[in-house]
């Protein structure tokens, strides 16, 4: 057991010490070069992680089956990779980006949208999912003046989630552990403010089963709750990368929530009204969405 630990340690220690060098040399290395080489890898990882493919592809074949060949899968499958590769360059070089002007890099669209349910003074729940470089647009976001708080679960390593937070912090943003965040979300949005959420993935919190992409999916509901019992609006966002290397962010109408009864099928009806928004930009970029990602891992009941 403690040989067990002891390589544990420094297999952890030898991951962070990678991870830091490699986020340092991409934040020195010119634009064009950082995001080729990025692109470059995320075609490495297609050929060499043959798991990650093969779930990509799966996950491809089940959304857009229909209207897609076998060899258009596997090409958009390989942009997925790409991509995330490029939008993996621009989250380690956001700093890099705000000293060198935000605007540069990032176009908003929308922003009316936001502006007017901010104006309400209830508070704003963005929703978004894992597309496109999503660090970034809560960077470009906050340093457009709108007051953002964004909620994630801690990494594994406490000095890696330190690179994570740091970088967060240095770019306006505050950041919210998941872990009991409720009392601090609830009050981030009673006070005026946005907070951002991803909803798009399987993960360990509460959760119902609502239809994504033609399948039911255990989708996360607790930050609607939230915002329902606060009164904040939901307002959907997300953020793609361009050919040329620009950003846009797409911020769309808040979503106009059925009347809460406090039945089930009511919240449920509420939740997919949150998740189609999100498979909306899914499906309108599909090379930006992460779709490795088990997102129909768990079966409904």
């Amino acid at each position: 057991m403690e040989w067990r630990r002891w390589r544990k340690k420094v297999k952890n220690h030898l991951i962070y010490i990678a991870v830091a060098s490699f986020v340092k040399l991409l934040r020195t290395l010119p634009e064009s070069i950082a995001a080729k080489s990025m692109a470059a890898l995320g075609r490495l990882g297609f050929r060499l992680a043959k798991g990650e493919r093969k779930k990509t592809t799966r996950h491809l074949q089940i959304a857009l089956g229909s209207t897609k060949t076998p060899t258009e899968i596997q090409q958009l499958a390989l942009r997925v990779f790409e991509n995330l590769g490029s939008n993996g360059s621009a989250a380690i070089r956001t700093l890099k980006y705000l000293q060198q002007g935000i605007d540069k890099r990032v176009h908003i669209t929308g922003a009316e949208y936001l502006d007017a349910a901010l104006a309400k003074g209830k508070g704003v729940l963005g929703i978004t999912g894992h597309i496109g470089c999503w660090e970034l647009m809560a960077a470009a976001l906050a340093k457009n003046g709108y007051p953002l708080a964004v909620v994630g679960k801690p990494l594994y390593d406490e000095r890696l989630n330190r690179i994570l937070v740091q970088q967060r912090e240095k770019s306006g943003l505050i950041n919210l552990s998941r872990d009991g965040a409720a009392r601090r979300m609830m009050q981030w949005m009673r006070g005026g403010k946005m907070l951002g959420v991803l909803i798009d993935q399987d993960t360990d919190v509460e959760s119902e089963f609502v239809d994504v992409m033609g399948r039911q999916a255990r989708t996360p509901i607790a930050p609607m709750l939230l915002a329902q019992r606060v009164g904040a609006a939901i307002v959907p966002m997300a953020t793609y990368r361009q050919p040329d290397g620009r950003h846009v962010i797409d911020i769309r109408p808040e979503i106009e929530l059925v009347p809460d009864n406090g039945t089930r099928e009511t919240r449920r009806a509420n939740l997919t009204l949150c998740s189609k928004a999100i498979e909306a930009f899914i499906l309108e970029h599909p090379e930006q969405w992460v779709w490795m990602h088990e997102r129909w891992k768990t079966p409904p009941a």
